[in-house]
């Protein structure tokens, strides 16, 4: 029988980053991302005109996705009709990405918006979250330590070759 894994998700290599510490001198990270600041790092999947997917630096699993609008938009009620169904035809399109590289058994989709909500990111963004069934990329300690099994470089390099798929 397989043991279950906890009900939540952890990284601790990303308090320092969630408590305002290690971040980039940037007005928003994501921004910074679209306008290619160099003092942030360029994890970028996909772009077009209006949307961005980059992969997480501080990932749950490889291949854990941001998806988020060009223009700086914080709360989910700011973005028009038509961003909302571009926006979430890209999470869908994502979804057949990470499929078609990694084969994951399941997905935590998600926005967090606002501080008291998990927010770290003052641009709104949706999260995308491959998940498995044994979550290999854990090692069972007493503090539950994840091992992700890959760079982010490898990741990119795995997700840009079938990248297509986002067009």
């Amino acid at each position: 029988m397989m043991k279950k894994f906890r009900s939540y998700i952890s990284v601790p290599s990303k308090a320092s980053y969630a408590r305002g510490k290690d971040r980039p001198t940037v007005d928003c990270i994501l921004c910074s991302i679209a306008e290619g600041n160099p003092k942030v790092q360029q994890k970028i999947v996909y772009r077009n005109n209006e949307n961005m997917v980059v992969l997480n630096i501080y990932p749950y699993n490889p291949g854990h996705l941001l998806i988020f609008p060009v223009r700086h938009v914080e709360d989910f009620e700011e973005l028009s009709g038509e961003e909302i169904r571009s926006l979430f035809l890209l999470t869908q399109k994502s979804v057949k990405l990470l499929k078609e590289v990694y084969d994951p058994q399941g997905f935590n989709i998600g926005v967090n918006q606002g501080e008291a909500a998990g927010a770290s990111v003052k641009h709104f963004h949706i999260q995308v979250v491959p998940r498995y069934n044994s979550e290999i990329g854990f090692m069972e300690t007493i503090n539950s330590t994840r091992v992700i099994v890959e760079t982010l470089d490898e990741t990119l390099k795995k997700l840009k070759s079938k990248a297509r798929i986002l067009e």
